[in-house]
This record gives C-alpha cells, structure tokens and sequence, in this order.
C-alpha cells in the first residue's frame, strides 16, 4: 500500500468518526432543535482550538448484532481545547450513535480526559445528551458509570467540573452530572430525570411529560438539580464561557484578574437611599450587589430557585469573588431549608477554588413552620453554618438591615471567622425583632397596661432604640466599623487587597462530617 493511500484511509476514518451516526440521524437531531457533539463543541471552545483524541475507538461487544454496528468514536466525543485561550478538558456525547449511550468504551473515553485534567490541573465541562447505559453490554456499562463517578469524586474540590444537560439524561447518566459542580439545562430541549415517564405511569400510574418530570424549569425553579437554564444550546454554551471567567483552573491557583476601567475609589449615593425607612418594607438586594461590582455585571447561579437568597459571582477591582446575599425582596430575606442550602453549596465551592466570599446580610431568621421543622431546616441551616465556618478564603460581611438571632450567627459574623464585617447605619443587630422582643421581655407589663398599644409602641421605640443599631455590636469589635453605604465599594476593594496574603488553617483530620 502506497503512502498516499495510507494517508487517504486515515483522511477516511477520520471524515467516517466526523459523520458520528450518519447524515439521516444528525438531520434527525437537527430537526429536534438539537446541535450534534461536534457543533457544540465548535461554540464551546475557541475556534481551531479542538484537539480531539480516541477518534478511532470502536466498541468491543458481540452480543445482540452490536457486532455488526460499530461507529468509529463510538458515542462520545472527547480531547481538550481552550476558553479564552485557557486549557479545558471536554467530551461531548453523541445521540446520533445509539442514542449517546454509554458503554464500555465510552466510558474509558471520558476517564481518560478526566484523568488527564486532573494531572495537569485544568476544568472538565461535559456535555451530556444520553439515553443511560447501553443495555446490550450489561455490566460492563454500569461499571463504565461506576468508573467516572469515582473521578467526579476524586476531581471534586482539585478542578472546576461542570456540565451541560443537551437532551434527554435519564437513569445513571444523570448521576455524574449531580456530582460536578455545576449544571447547565437548555429550556425545552434538555431533560433529567432517574426514571422516565413510562416507568413512572408504570409505576405510580402518573401521567406526566418529559417537560413537567425533569425540564430546566422544573429543574432550575423546584429542584435546585439545575444551576443556570439558558433558552437556546448556543446560549448555554456561551454562559458557561463566561461563568469560566470567574474560575481558577484549579485548586491551586488563584482567581483570574480582569483589569477593569470601574474607578476603584467610585462611591454611588444611591445606595445611602434604598434601604427603606420602614424596616418592614423591601428593596431588591441585586440592585445593591449591581452597584458595588466593577461594570455592575454579576453572574447569578441559582437564579430561579430559592430567591430569598442570592448567590453568583462578580468582579471587585478586577479580583473574582462569590457573592452571597439574603433578599429582601423575597420572603423577606428569611432563611429556609431551601435558601440554606443553596448558600452552603457555594460557599463550599468558592472555599475550593480561592474565590473570596462577600456576604451581603439582612436577615430577619429562619423560616418558622411546621413545614420547615419536620423537613429538617436545623439540619439545612447547620449546613449553611458549617460551610461559612469551614471557609478559610477571605470573607467579607456587610450588614445592610436586618441581622437578627440565629442566622446573624450563621451569615458570616465575626464569631466564625469572617475577617472583616461592615454595617451600615441602617443595621440592626439584634437577638430578634423589636415587636417579638418586647412581647417576650415585657409579658407581664402588657397585660397589666391600661392602654397595652400605647405601651407596646413606647416599649417598641426604648427597643429599637437601644439594640435596632448596628453601635452595641461595633462597641464590642464584631462589626469593624460602621460605614456609608455609598463607600461599600472602596472598603470592601481596599478590604480584599489587605486580605490578599490571608493564610487560615483549620485542626488535621481527614475532613469533616457535614450535617447532610
């Protein structure tokens, strides 16, 4: 065989591996609104960038004619590129070749560029469109899921692992994505779910959709399974572009500096007016967060699911930081089993990856109810406290109002290592409201007074103005100082910079037990 028609058999198998499960499949992916493995990957990474490897894999099994179909790449795209000319690590399934299946080689495909990552400290971003194990390899296909779930794991907390749900991900493939540590769901297009709506009506006689069982909706507003729900693929691929900017590479790095033109000095006077006088009236904290951070870009996670907590990330003088922040807006800004753990889960990756943790605080408890205490809030409200507690990155608190019992403990106070904590002349810092405080305190005058309202009023106003101040709690150093909201943003900027050095440690033991 001559050289050039070696090099024509390699251009072959290579054009054979492109086409994945041929042109009639890729116009019926197509047709369902859906990109093939490659065009995804062409919007994901820079252009040119894409290095594939194991183009030329073809799956091994006999039983039940497979023998007779094999594709070149088998079902599952995988290499590495780059995101802003930084280094990733991909793979992208294929549902044009048995539905994007997983199967033994499959799975060997991506432990591999898992593998790889992990050695040379760069992010994985799977896309993920599968229809579960390929059932005609049996075993060998559940111990392929077995085998990524254990580096999902391992990867945990040393890279940045994300994922992107392009269709439908039912059964064992939805498990590698809850392990990563972001999701991303396409509305209409994407679905998750254990078990699918036949097995459900099978099961349960319920009649539901794809749509109503695991879409990005249900995902992203009621389940929390879903970090960011995007309405098109290309919008999803592009978010996680830009999410990545925020990121590290790894746990050894330090965040990306993106030089900004934002005066690092600005002070906005709108924010000394938009705390409300009324302390019961609410304002929208992101219009705060929108404010204080450089270009008044902030990069929301959670976004629909949870809304009396906000969570995302944001620049501050060109350093990346997380962003947690109660709502007032929402259910008053209350912590509840939801709200809690949402938090927690991103302290704990910001903790990961070295991205300092602002808080912005105005909490006026936990959420009562029967409801919240047989679902287990003391349990999803240590967690929250668990994971402040556990973060040795730098740790930023303002106080805007309200910062009342419990959760002024557990929203990054200086009693738990926060390094430093703002107020603003609006804080009250108190062991609970002036009305539920002077109802306990003073019972018994109440119910002795000739005219109890007037009473409660005057008792109310001796409340508010001996504890409803942020002064009692800066007289005994748990608030550093008490400042002019409009000066939010060069403290906290000059803040972070002292900050740049901080080294923290926590006692040797192999690690925590986490209230889960």
């Amino acid at each position: 065989m001559s050289e050039q028609t070696k090099i024509q058999k390699l251009n072959d198998k290579k054009a054979q591996s492109r086409l994945g499960g041929g042109q009639a499949r890729i116009d019926a992916q197509h047709k369902k609104g859906r990109l093939t493995a490659r065009e995804r990957l062409d919007l994901l990474l820079d252009k040119g960038s894409f290095r594939e490897v194991d183009a030329f894999v073809v799956h091994r099994t006999h039983d039940f004619g497979l023998d007779e179909q094999k594709y070149t790449g088998d079902s599952v795209v995988t290499g590495w590129g780059t995101i802003e000319g930084r280094l990733v690590y991909v793979y992208s399934q294929d549902f044009t070749v048995f539905g994007g299946s997983l199967g033994e080689v499959h799975a060997e495909k991506i432990c591999k560029i898992m593998d790889l990552a992990m050695k040379n400290g760069a992010p994985i971003i799977g896309l993920n469109d599968s229809g579960g194990a390929r059932i005609q390899e049996g075993v060998v296909a559940l111990a392929g899921y077995a085998d990524i779930f254990l580096r999902n794991t391992m990867a945990s907390g040393v890279v940045p692992q994300i994922s992107a749900i392009m269709g439908p991900c039912a059964g064992g493939a939805v498990y590698s994505p809850a392990l990563t540590d972001f999701i991303f769901m396409t509305r209409n297009t994407s679905y998750m779910f254990v078990t699918g709506p036949d097995v459900v009506k099978a099961v349960t006689h319920e009649e539901v959709t794809q749509e109503e069982l695991g879409g990005a909706s249900v995902h992203s507003e009621k389940s929390g399974v879903c970090h960011v729900a995007a309405d098109s693929e290309a919008d999803t691929l592009y978010l996680i572009r830009k999410m990545l900017g925020y990121l590290p590479q790894n746990n050894m790095e330090d965040t990306p500096f993106v030089q900004t033109n934002d005066d690092p000095l600005r002070m906005d006077e709108a924010l000394n007016e938009i705390v409300p006088d009324d302390p019961n009236k609410p304002y929208d904290i992101k219009e705060v967060i929108h404010m204080i951070m450089d270009d008044g870009n902030f990069f929301e996670i959670h976004e629909g699911y949870a809304q009396n907590v906000v969570v995302g990330f944001a620049r501050l003088g060109g350093h990346s930081v997380g962003i947690i922040a109660n709502q007032p807006s929402v259910l008053a800004g209350v912590l509840d089993i939801d709200a809690s753990e949402k938090a927690a889960r991103f302290i704990r990756f910001c903790d990961s990856f070295n991205i300092p943790i602002i808080t912005f605080e105005d909490v006026p408890g936990f959420l009562p109810g029967t409801f919240q205490e047989h679902h287990g809030i003391i349990r999803s409200g240590a967690k929250l406290l668990y994971a402040y507690c556990e973060a040795t990155v730098p740790k930023l608190t303002v106080i805007t109002r309200k910062a009342y019992g419990g959760a002024y403990c557990v929203m990054s106070s200086k009693h738990i290592r926060s390094d430093v904590n703002f107020a603003w002349p609006t804080a009250e810092i108190a062991v609970m409201g002036p009305d539920g405080a002077v109802n306990i305190i003073f019972r018994k005058e109440l119910e002795a007074a000739k005219d109890p309202v007037a009473k409660k009023a005057e008792l109310v106003a001796d409340y508010k103005e001996k504890f409803a101040n942020p002064y009692v709690a800066a007289e005994r150093g748990y608030i550093d100082d008490v400042i002019e909201p409009k000066e939010t943003r060069p403290r906290l900027i000059n803040a972070l910079e002292m900050l740049s050095n901080k080294r923290d440690t926590s006692p040797a033991k192999k690690h925590g037990n986490i209230p889960l």
